[in-house]
């Protein structure tokens, strides 16, 4: 908290004239802005010298009670640090990037028979990686194909090193069998190599490989080879015919394209498309927060630090926007250990990708914005239908258990239009008499707004409650406990047969259930968070149970110690492979005898 009145002349005035970071606080000590500067005296004091500043950022200033400045090296150390700054403090004067997780990958292991699989974190020399793609689906569903074409192994190295009959991929063609030695190293490496060749975009060089096999297999009168490599050829062509960016060049290189709304809501959207060998590997929308009253240059800007510095980049950046580049180009090259050029206003085929971004970019944004304002009126019609016009951020919670086991809640967060998927929060509850929900539903809201009672977090607008009236009593115990008395709850009960769209609603507040009609916008917004509550309330449930199965269905058996368990799971890749092993695959675990393992069978089925 700032005693004194800013004073921004005199505090200019002593600024040196070297490059640096500044930040600006508000009356509370808040970091409100983190900017960077090639002169912080000059940047900082143009903020109050100008006139023609734009309304928000007019705001900003006028919020200011303090600034603190870090000065650097170089512009490029400056650009680093900021981007620190502003991922970890998160100012609402920024414009803000989610921070993804790490992009997936594909990986051939290095192993003498290489493991085709997914990978996501760390890279490791050992292995290669192709990519990174925009998303889990896009690597699988390439897996899928790599599988198709060249039936490489996809298993563990537990499941491969243990097996001793083919297993259900290799019958339907998609394995070629490595691990019971249905085909030498020499020919698996060929598959291998081919499938690295395609994964650089080198189509035609695999067919054109592919193609000779054949015609050799033909010649020596083995028909089914020939016929298995033709199918190899025929599929390859159908995935080239439908890429859509093929060069021919084994080109890496990201597009980013940035458009704004037209009504000038302030919404941006950002699309990334990756090219990695020559072909166009997908795409990836953001949509930034704060962006309003930046030009379309400042949201590249933003993206572009906040997105690359910590991760790779290819070598190639093309951008439509006109950036100052050259800080950013400087500060990415040393991080990535190669050279990288951020190209704008390309030509050719590479201004091909660019428009294509920008089509993409332009579509996902009209989608975001009718789903706004899709969401902008059910929370309307909650808001009137309740009596609640301050209805913003919701929070919801149910219970999911099997007969009293596993117990599991879990807590979903609506706010500003959307679900809030990185503020979800599950609670495994111990303690309570198996299958008592309401017992349940206490524990929970005590866990969740114990520390809004302490000073942390913040407590929703509305409370909704999976549940009838003697869960939301739960639920009103709980907060009036922890001494909250404020809290709007409000029960979401199954209606008649359980059917959707006759959903009662109970509240302290009514006299009596409320039933809004099956078509109501408020009700479909319920329903979406009543759903999702549910959905992650399972899916936690489920992952508890079978976590809990796992172990104790080992454990239950007597003979089995925590060393055999532990070389039972390792050699069969878990405890699905452990049911789904012969008497004599048991046997020829270390340590279990033929009796054991008997006993072992005859316990799991």
């Amino acid at each position: 908290m700032t005693d004194t009145v800013f004073n921004a002349k005199a505090f200019c005035r002593d600024l040196p004239l070297q490059p640096g970071v500044y930040r600006m606080l508000n009356a509370k000590g808040e970091v409100i802005y983190v900017g960077k500067a090639v002169s912080l005296r000059k940047r900082v004091s143009s903020y109050f010298q100008k006139s023609n500043l734009a309304p928000r950022t007019q705001l900003m200033v006028s919020q200011v009670s303090g600034i603190e400045t870090t000065v650097t090296r170089s512009e490029a150390e400056a650009l680093l640090l900021e981007n620190n700054l502003i991922k970890s403090l998160k100012p609402r004067y920024n414009i803000l990037f989610r921070d993804d997780k790490s992009y997936p990958y594909v990986i051939l292991s290095g192993h003498e028979f290489p493991r085709l699989g997914f990978y996501r974190g760390a890279l490791d020399k050992t292995h290669q990686y192709f990519g990174p793609y925009p998303n889990a689906g896009i690597v699988r569903e390439s897996i899928q194909l790599l599988q198709k074409i060249f039936r490489l192994r996809t298993c563990e190295d537990s499941v491969f090193s243990n097996r001793t009959r083919p297993c259900l991929l290799y019958q339907i063609k998609r394995c070629s069998g490595p691990c019971i030695h249905r085909i030498s190293p020499q020919e698996y490496q060929a598959d291998v190599n081919n499938a690295e060749l395609f994964l650089q975009g080198k189509q035609t060089e695999v067919m054109e490989v592919i193609n000779a096999k054949m015609q050799q297999a033909s010649e020596r009168m083995e028909y089914e080879q020939a016929a298995l490599l033709r199918d190899q050829i025929q599929a390859l062509r159908r995935i080239r015919e439908k890429q859509f960016v093929d060069s021919g060049k084994a080109l890496d290189a990201d597009v980013v394209a940035c458009v704004l709304s037209p009504d000038g809501s302030g919404k941006a959207c950002v699309n990334l498309a990756m090219i990695r060998g020559g072909r166009h590997l997908g795409d990836k929308s953001f949509f930034p927060q704060n962006a309003d009253d930046y030009s379309a240059a400042n949201v590249v800007e933003a993206f572009l630090a906040q997105h690359y510095l910590n991760r790779s980049a290819p070598p190639l950046i093309i951008l439509g926007e006109k950036i100052e580049r050259e800080a950013l180009q400087q500060l990415l090259t040393e991080q990535c250990g190669h050279k990288i050029t951020i190209q704008l206003n390309p030509i050719g085929e590479k201004r091909v990708w660019l428009n294509m971004a920008i089509e993409n970019a332009q579509l996902a944004l009209k989608q975001m914005m009718s789903r706004h304002a899709s969401q902008e009126k059910r929370l309307q019609a909650l808001q009137q239908e309740l009596q609640m016009p301050g209805i913003q951020r919701i929070e919801c919670f149910d219970i999911s258990h099997t007969l009293g086991e596993a117990t599991v809640a879990s807590c979903v967060v609506y706010d500003n239009f959307a679900m809030r998927n990185n503020e979800y929060r599950r609670y495994n509850i111990d303690g309570i008499t198996p299958g008592d929900d309401y017992a349940a539903m206490r524990e929970a809201l005590s866990r969740r707004y114990q520390k809004v009672v302490s000073g942390e977090g913040q407590l929703p607008d509305l409370i909704l409650i999976d549940g009838g009236k003697g869960q939301v009593t739960a639920a009103q115990e709980a907060l009036q406990e922890l001494g909250i008395s404020d809290a709007n709850l409000l029960g979401v009960a199954k209606g008649e047969e359980r059917k959707p769209g006759l959903e009662q609603l109970i509240s302290p507040l009514f006299e009596k259930p409320l039933q809004l009609p099956s078509e109501h916008a408020a009700l479909h917004l319920i329903q979406q968070i009543r759903d999702e509550a549910h959905r992650f309330a399972i899916q936690g449930h489920r992952g508890r149970r079978a976590k809990a199965r796992t172990s104790s269905s080992l454990e239950n058996i007597e003979g089995i110690g925590a060393k055999r368990r532990q070389q039972l799971l390792g050699r069969f890749g878990g405890l699905k492979g452990v049911l789904t092993a012969s008497i004599e695959e048991l046997q020829q675990t270390e340590g279990i005898s033929r009796k054991l393992a008997e006993k072992i069978y005859k316990e799991l089925h």
